[in-house]
């Protein structure tokens, strides 16, 4: 009971960090059309600039600069690449950003290393936030379950109760009626595309001191961030929401079970005998097959609903 509890708290904390991430990527897709490559050297971005300034002027100021100074430079991009290249379709605008991460690893390397660096928790939240069973649970996981929540109803405030989420909204379905109604809409994408990626910056902020900020971060969740997204729906902020949720609770109660597969089948009252195929891959413990379970559960999804959970188009 005490590790399922501890389990769940743990993968709904890197759920709810994975939502961060994807959220970017989500609001981008479903109001521009533009499937992000780079969107997770956004995030590593974020990171990287947080510790720089974390070791000027604290972490706090981090908090805000950070993604606000990754917005700027996805607001630079989007002016400067996307919208000259958005003429020519879909493929070359995969191949800018696919292009950008490459850029914004070489410049990670050059600038602070090939290595890891060291970024902190806060000593404010360095600290337990409750004891459960006798184990500790962090207060800065507590802090970034938090700030993803925040972040989640800001989202759904803006876009739907907001004057500014109506015309983002409108520039989509009808942009020559809302430039008509005296709206720059070339100036509403850049400013959901910067939108997006401070978004990206924000959830390397919170998410690069909790984990590991080095080069390869951006190819480690780069991927997962993909699965979120398309086993969520395409577009569907909603439908992110709950798969990184499900993402993260699978992943995280994964990694906890030592069992092997065939005894997880026993549990179920499956048996596998000594005649059974593939005797080696049944003697295989769940945690050692953690990292596949993302991408399992997205077959499954798109044999059953290719569309998503809550998407609304196909996959």
């Amino acid at each position: 009971m005490e590790l399922l509890a501890i389990s769940l708290l743990n993968g709904i904390s890197y759920g709810l960090l994975l939502f961060m991430l994807c959220a970017g990527l989500t609001l981008i897709f479903s109001m521009m059309g533009v499937l992000n490559f780079a969107h997770a050297s956004f995030y590593m971005l974020g990171a990287y600039v947080a510790y720089t300034v974390s070791q000027r002027v604290g972490y706090w100021a981090a908090l805000v600069l950070a993604p606000a100074a990754v917005g700027l430079l996805g607001a630079a991009f989007e002016v400067g690449v996307l919208r000259r290249v958005h003429r020519f379709g879909h493929v070359h605008e995969l191949l800018a950003t696919f292009g950008l991460s490459f850029i914004v690893l070489e410049v990670v390397k050059l600038a602070w290393g090939p290595g890891p660096v060291d970024y902190r928790v806060p000593a404010v939240l360095d600290g337990p936030l409750f004891t459960l069973y006798g184990t500790h649970f962090p207060a800065y996981r507590g802090f970034m379950m938090a700030v993803a929540v925040l972040m989640l109803l800001a989202l759904w405030l803006l876009l739907t109760r907001t004057r500014i989420g109506l015309v983002i909204q409108a520039a989509l379905t009808h942009p020559r009626m809302v430039e008509a109604l005296g709206h720059n809409v070339p100036r509403v994408f850049m400013g959901v595309f910067a939108g997006g990626a401070a978004l990206a910056g924000l959830a390397g902020v919170i998410g690069g001191n909790a984990f590991v900020t080095e080069p390869g971060m951006a190819a480690t969740l780069g991927s997962i961030l993909f699965v979120v997204v398309v086993v969520g729906g395409l577009g569907s902020l909603a439908g992110a929401f709950v798969a990184s949720l499900a993402i993260g609770v699978l992943q995280t109660l994964a990694v906890g079970m030592s069992g092997s597969l065939a005894g997880a089948l026993a549990v179920l009252g499956l048996s596998i005998g000594p005649d059974t195929p593939g005797q080696a891959l049944w003697q295989l413990r769940v945690s050692q097959l953690a990292p596949v379970l993302p991408y399992l559960l997205l077959v499954a999804v798109l044999l059953v609903r290719p569309r998503g959970l809550l998407g609304t188009r196909d996959a």
